[in-house]
């Protein structure tokens, strides 16, 4: 009886032993799924369209790495598995949060080539005075034109990374815009302005 006694309590001891072994073992199969979630995530631009759920799931893994650190593997296990959620979370908003980009690009697109239209009425009014910018604006229009359909391309692919584009055709209707309002603003000569000027310039060749 006491043999089996104290076999018995061997094998208690060496199954605790076990227990407590495997709860000591770093969780690596957990760190490296939560791993795979947030690549996962960052490639698939998690970090351009959702990045507040990718922030969220990124203080996660910080807290599970440090547990790891501290050789708190219980709890390093659990907040890997929660990072790894949170990941998965993450990839998942993409979708939503890149056709609200979308839809932001083309408003604004749509803002600055009803812009330009308006730029381009105006310079038709202002035609006898835009005789000194007359090949600047019909160069400006034909990139204006080419930039335009580059940008509903970069919108139709990767609407966070056609912003670059927008802000230099933006530019460009500023730049026209300031042009075309000191035009107008400035006085039309006179038809004896402009009989003096004659003849001074044919004294001149004289």
């Amino acid at each position: 009886m006491k043999i089996g006694r104290v076999f018995g309590w061997s094998f208690g001891v060496l199954a605790l032993l076990l227990v407590l072994g495997g709860c000591a073992q770093p969780p690596e199969a957990e760190r490296q799924a939560a791993r795979g979630a947030m690549d996962a995530a960052v490639s698939g631009g998690a970090d351009k369209y959702a990045f507040a759920d990718l922030d969220a799931a990124r203080k996660v893994w910080e807290r599970a790495e440090s547990q790891m650190e501290e050789k708190k593997y219980k709890e390093a296990k659990q907040s890997y598995i929660e990072a790894k959620a949170a990941f998965e979370k993450a990839g998942g908003a993409v979708e939503v949060g890149k056709k609200v980009a979308s839809d932001q690009a083309s408003a604004v697109l749509a803002s600055i080539e009803a812009a330009w239209k308006k730029l381009g009425a105006k310079a038709k009014t202002l035609a006898k005075k835009m005789k000194n910018k007359k090949g600047a604006w019909v160069a400006d229009s034909q990139a204006f034109r080419k930039g335009l359909a580059k940008a509903k391309e970069m919108i139709a692919a990767d609407p966070a990374g056609a912003k670059p584009k927008l802000d230099e055709l933006k530019a460009m209707v500023d730049k026209w815009d300031n042009i075309l309002k000191k035009m107008a603003a400035a006085p039309a000569k006179s038809p004896a302005a402009k009989k003096a000027k004659k003849t001074a310039t044919k004294k001149a060749k004289k």
